[in-house]
């Protein structure tokens, strides 16, 4: 099971960040995250009660509630914002920066991973090889005419990042009962916010249904489907069953499995700097993996 969830994270994240750069195209950024989450939220929520589990109580909704606004509201929210005016690689870049945060954040095992060499090492290879695999996509953006925007936008990433590591760790910690009724709450929970946020935006004014192209439809679903029902019930899994520290590897295993899509199906050009990333990458995972398995 942890490694079908683990396949699952890094497989499907992996892909989410073209699909949502294709979806938020035609789709404004609010109303995305309110389709995305408010579906697989009241979804997950009625396999709940065709399961007999109800919809929870109180003591455990409420800190579903907190983690999904933290993870999925700001997170996510973050990527989906800055995709609108950043290329889906940079916006991987930036968020491999989270398995640091994660180790920050994670005050209760402190002493266990800042006395760990192996996931000190695996934590700053893992940041090199992201960057190795795009630093000329990072040079180029950069360098372009927008890049003022490049550098709120980095901002914007960094929050989020830091919002998504808080409310993962949150969700270790805190969350009880069942895994899938958890996630239910979370998603449902910042559906609702982005809904809200797209009124007051005012996104609707001028939305138009037509003007969706049947390739951002299709986003939408599948980032409904795979990166919401499937990833990340599996991501909220394996905070229960696994260290954080492992489970943030999938901030570097996502960019790899998007390069490697982008070359098998778009004909994309990996360059040597891109393999080195590639290797570099993922060695620092096998290295964090590999060190937290002999303590346990």
């Amino acid at each position: 099971m942890v490694v079908i969830a683990f396949t699952t994270v890094y497989l499907v994240w992996g892909s989410t960040y073209f699909f949502i750069q294709k979806a938020v195209q035609h789709i404004p950024p609010m109303m995305l995250g309110a389709f995305r989450f408010v579906t697989a939220g009241l979804l997950m929520i009625g396999w709940c009660l065709l399961k007999g589990e109800g919809i929870g109580k109180w003591r455990q909704i409420k800190p579903s509630i907190i983690s999904g606004l933290m993870l999925l509201l700001v997170g996510t929210g973050a990527v989906i914002w800055t995709e609108k005016t950043l290329p889906s690689s940079l916006v991987a870049v930036l968020v491999s920066t989270s398995p640091f945060w994660f180790v920050i954040l994670d005050f209760p095992k402190w002493k266990e991973n800042f006395t760990n060499r192996a996931i000190i090492l695996g934590l700053i290879f893992g940041f090199i090889g992201v960057t190795l695999m795009f630093i000329e996509k990072i040079t180029e953006a950069f360098s372009s005419p927008n890049a003022l925007t490049g550098i709120f936008g980095l901002f914007i990433i960094l929050v989020g990042t830091i919002s998504w590591a808080g409310g993962s760790l949150y969700s270790k910690y805190h969350s009880t009962g069942s895994t899938t009724l958890s996630s239910a709450w979370q998603m449902l929970a910042a559906g609702i916010v982005f809904s809200l946020a797209s009124l007051f935006s005012n996104e609707w004014s001028g939305f138009e249904w037509n003007s969706v192209t049947p390739g951002s439809w299709f986003s939408l679903v599948y980032l409904i489907i795979m990166g919401s029902l499937a990833a990340y019930s599996a991501y909220v899994w394996l905070l229960k069953v696994k260290s954080a520290t492992q489970v943030s590897t999938y901030a570097y295993v996502n960019p790899v499995i998007a390069v490697l899509l982008g070359v098998f199906f778009a004909r994309e050009h990996m360059s040597v700097l891109q393999i080195s990333g590639l290797v570099v990458i993922l060695g620092s995972v096998l290295l964090i993996n590999l060190s937290k398995y002999r303590k346990e």
